[in-house]
């Protein structure tokens, strides 16, 4: 048995990091061991990726007598997230000799059901912008992250449902071989959508309405001072509506973000609006973690950051000094 190398990634705020698997099989007693700074769903994939093989119709690691390692490089990375699923159970199959694939160029990304279905993923734009930019000819992701993987171009996006159906993909030495059709490119809306709020909607404020065209215009910050119901809130979701469509490149940096924190829902070119309770946290704001996250701040890029009441909370110094930076 031969040293299998499948490539996979780990998204980052910033980015993305290839992580290459290699897969080595001994005889004796059934062991399962992950080395290279595993998260724990990273470690819990040994039990996923055993149901999901078995469940496709191969013989399970556990079924036979040898032990495996998976090795995740590079070893200094911490690990994070289900993602790697496919490519450890990919890895498994070439090295024990049980499917034949050239995948030298080939992304692969997804969390496998133990049924085998691959189910959505958290940050995958980064990681196909970054296979991209390395020379990777094709990228395999759920079916359900087809459209945020197809922003990209100059790359293949295959979108697949299961485990057996990148196999049927990538092995063309089966009976049953059958490639995946590639996801058309994914065009970015230009239309704009209507608001809850407009602001030529709002009678009155005439002098604060001005204030907002011109902050728009600048992209500068504004405070509003007032007493409760003035329309401070209804004027601060209705800016959203007067700032200009966000550009290409600004929709997949704000995309890549959302993705990564997990609050992707649609591709638009709308800028984001964020608006965080007056009682959230300095880490909620600025983001931060053992695995660092985006906070509302990172969120609101190109957008709009809504914060209301945040002079009567312990966070008004620290966002003054953050914003003064």
């Amino acid at each position: 048995m031969n040293v299998a190398r499948i490539f996979g990634a780990q998204p980052s705020v910033t980015g993305a990091d290839i992580v290459t698997l290699e897969t080595d099989l001994s005889r004796g007693l059934f062991a399962f061991s992950i080395v290279g700074l595993p998260g724990k769903a990273v470690e819990e994939a040994r039990d996923r990726v055993n149901s999901a093989i078995k469940n496709t119709g191969f013989d399970a690691p556990k079924s036979q007598n040898h032990k495996v390692v998976i090795s995740l490089a590079p070893a200094d990375l911490k690990k994070e997230g289900p993602l790697f699923d496919l490519p450890m159970a990919i890895s498994y199959l070439i090295a024990s000799e049980t499917i034949t694939a050239d995948v030298s160029k080939t992304i692969f990304i997804g969390e496998l059901g133990l049924d085998g279905t691959l189910h959505h993923v958290r940050g995958v734009l980064p990681i196909v912008r970054k296979a991209q930019s390395l020379g990777f000819k094709e990228v395999i992701v759920p079916f359900e992250n087809r459209e945020e993987a197809a922003l990209i171009p100059d790359i293949v996006v295959i979108p697949a449902h299961s485990l057996d159906d990148v196999v049927r993909h990538i092995d063309t030495t089966r009976e049953n071989h059958t490639r995946i059709p590639a996801c058309p490119p994914t065009l970015i809306p230009t239309t704009w959508s209507e608001h809850t709020v407009r602001l030529e909607d709002i009678r009155g404020q005439e002098s604060a309405k001005r204030g907002l065209m011109i902050s728009a215009a600048g992209r500068h910050n504004v405070i509003m001072v007032g007493p409760p119901g003035t329309g401070k809130t209804m004027l601060a979701r209705a800016f959203q509506g007067i700032l200009p469509p966000l550009t290409t490149d600004e929709a997949l940096e704000v995309t890549a973000i959302h993705s990564v924190a997990g609050t992707h829902t649609s591709i638009s070119a709308q800028p984001p609006f964020r608006a965080p309770h007056h009682t959230a946290s300095y880490t909620a704001l600025v983001g931060g973690g053992s695995h660092p996250k985006p906070g509302e701040i990172t969120l609101a890029h190109k957008g709009v950051l809504f914060l209301k009441s945040v002079p009567q909370t312990s966070l008004a110094n620290s966002v003054a000094n953050l914003f003064s930076r």
